[in-house]
């Protein structure tokens, strides 16, 4: 479809004022209402706000793309924004943006604004075309871009077929698969990137997009049997078993996009593994190239943890909720052990509680399982996390459970391997949830035995926790969780922290997840403090962006001060580190307790202490706010 026919000059803001995320929408969507598109801004924006609630559409590299399709809108209609200063708009790479594109469809209209992505997607791979972009002042200039660059494509498009149809099947040949989560942008960024280094290469490729559109030019048996090697660049499942026997490498749809060449000449070398599947439609694979070891760890774990969040969140406040109930009511000191199912009301929510928090340690073994073996592994997994809850090795027993049981699948996999063809689709269905429940269940019945003693052993200590050993736990913990922001080092002392709310519920809550929760909260506030006490060493953009940064503090979202962080990680990263344990360790050696695993201040009441933990949090961030401000240089030095 032609952008250009969208992309109408009533519709354009040559110079974005916003400098937030929300700011950013409300002054677009008020464009496209004064320009006559829209009918209704609450109705339109309601759409925009859900679409993002999903996943930013911040792309990276400066690119944003918000979009949505209801009643609101008139006329299909593509906004073109630029700013000239950038916007925090939470992109995926958590750089600024400068390019706008709001796109907007009728509620009645055939998919009009994912082919509108899709086609612009295809147009912005092309670096110099981004970069004249920014350069453009005029709504004029912008369509004429867009009309250069679509007839540019149509010419390579026209290009590329006439090309097949000579093709040299003496020429070597490859193919390749991209997809990303929202098969939006990423995919079809990906799909040009290979085919242009490809050209350059002189090597003939075809690729299958699975996207917003569906799939497009799906692969068929001929052309997997001609390939030399393939390439799966995705960030979600794709048909995999297809490619039983040939040489595979499978990375994230970003190296399609930043490492095409390196993915071609693997595939080229001969040297990627070969790939095997099991016959049963899913699309794991035992020759992902994914990284180094410790990186798929991580993903693994993390996979387990992402999914492990919700019933700790939700269930650990609701448990909370109970006690407070309880307290509210009355209860008599004859009656404090049976705190939370006192009274009916109470009792109730700790039902519920209970329930979303009793499938806490089988989620986690679960869905890291299958993160390694794909879905036979979440039979083998579940199990290996209920037996450690039951077997009392909790979380470090359901943790070490949940990779034993996807690599006992990866293990079966191999034996079973030799197995007939006419077998494979009784593999996932018998075997694999037979003999991995059989082997990974004898095997956590033994490995709870030690895991019992050293989760007892940890218990023990944690309840016991007070005095030095609280100051110096908490101020560690509240500093790894100020080193990454949101990285690895940060993701484990918050697991860390919901480990400990599981075992310490009952009692009054965590003194470790209070240190966690403090030490998260300080980054953006000091950002906050920092820019109110020091405006005259930040841009106009940055103080503008402290104001949003309280709010991230206070909902203990530490990715706030993200940005901050990469622009100046050596300055900026040790004060945050120096505030953070200041307020973990004040934390601990007050032995204030947090019953919920989550919410910032919004769950004050469910701290020990609320007043107390306030004034660390803020002692934290005033400490880390004035220590950057002091080693920060001036803007006019910078």
């Amino acid at each position: 479809m032609d952008i250009k026919d969208l992309l109408i000059k009533d519709a354009m803001i040559m110079d974005l004022q916003a400098t937030d995320k929300k700011g950013a929408i409300d002054e677009m969507v008020q464009k496209m209402h004064d320009a006559g598109r829209i009918t209704d801004i609450a109705t339109y924006k309601e759409g925009i706000l859900a679409r993002e609630a999903q996943t930013s559409t911040g792309l990276g590299d400066g690119i944003a793309m918000p979009h949505a399709k209801n009643s609101a809108v008139k006329e299909a209609t593509v906004l073109f924004a630029k700013s000239n200063k950038g916007v925090d708009y939470e992109s995926l790479d958590g750089q600024p943006t400068y390019l706008f594109f709001m796109i907007a469809a009728p509620e009645g209209a055939n998919d009009t604004h994912l082919q509108a992505l899709a086609a612009l997607s295809r147009l912005l791979v092309n670096p110099d075309f981004v970069a004249e972009l920014k350069q453009a002042t005029t709504p004029d200039q912008v369509q004429q871009l867009f009309d250069s660059a679509e007839k540019a494509k149509e010419e390579e498009e026209k290009q590329e077929a006439e090309e097949e149809e000579l093709k040299d099947f003496n020429r070597e040949y490859i193919v390749a698969v991209t997809a990303c989560p929202t098969g939006i942008a990423h995919t079809y960024m990906a799909e040009d990137a290979l085919k242009k280094k490809a050209k350059e290469l002189g090597v003939d490729i075809k690729v299958e997009t699975n996207g917003s559109e569906g799939i497009k030019h799906r692969l068929t048996a001929e052309d997997i049997e001609r390939a030399s090697g393939v390439i799966v660049a995705a960030d979600k499942k794709v048909e995999m078993n297809r490619f039983d026997g040939k040489k595979l490498i499978n990375r994230p749809v970003s190296d399609g996009i930043r490492k095409p060449e390196e993915l071609i000449e693997m595939a080229l070398s001969g040297k990627a593994p070969i790939y095997h599947g099991d016959g049963s439609g899913s699309s794991e694979d035992e020759a992902s190239d994914n990284g180094t070891v410790g990186q798929r760890i991580y993903k693994d774990l993390m996979n387990g943890v992402s999914h492990m969040l919700p019933f700790v969140i939700g269930g650990g406040i609701m448990i909370a909720l109970s006690f407070m109930i309880d307290q509210f009511i009355g209860v008599p000191n004859s009656e404090l052990a049976n705190l939370g199912n006192y009274n009916q009301a109470a009792s109730m929510f700790n039902q519920i509680g209970g329930a979303a928090f009793g499938f806490m340690l089988p989620v986690l073994a679960g869905f890291i399982a299958s993160s390694i073996s794909d879905r036979p592994g979440l039979i083998a997994g579940f199990a290996a996390g209920a037996l450690a809850n039951t077997g009392g090795a909790g979380f470090l027993g359901a943790l070490i459970g949940g990779f034993l049981a996807g690599y006992v699948i990866v293990l079966l996999r191999k034996v079973f391997s030799g197995l007939p063809k006419s077998l494979d689709g009784i593999k996932s269905i018998l075997f694999y949830p037979f003999f991995g429940l059989l082997i990974t269940g004898f095997l956590m019945l033994l490995i709870n035995i030690p895991m019992k003693a050293i989760n007892d052993g940890l218990n023990g200590f944690l309840t016991g926790l007070g005095g030095s050993n609280a100051i110096l736990l908490g101020a560690l913990l509240g500093g790894m969780m100020a080193i990454d922001l949101g990285g690895p080092i940060n993701k484990a002392a918050y697991v860390f922290g919901t480990a400990t709310l599981a075992t310490t519920v009952a009692t009054g809550g965590s003194i470790v997840m209070a240190a966690v929760m403090a030490g998260g909260m300080v980054p953006p506030l000091a950002i906050f403090v920092a820019t109110r006490l020091f405006k005259n060493k930040f841009e106009k953009s940055q103080v503008d962006a402290g104001l949003t940064n309280i709010v991230m503090g206070l909902s203990f979202v530490t990715e706030g001060a993200i940005p901050f962080a990469a622009a100046d990680p050596i300055r900026v990263i040790p004060s945050f580190v120096v505030g953070s344990a200041v307020a973990g360790g004040l934390v601990g050696a007050f032995s204030i307790k947090l019953l919920a695993p989550h919410g910032g201040i919004f769950v004050a009441l469910l701290v020990s202490n609320p007043v107390m933990y306030l004034v660390f949090i803020l002692i934290g961030a005033i400490i880390s706010g004035v220590i950057y401000g002091l080693i920060k240089k001036p803007v006019e030095q910078q």
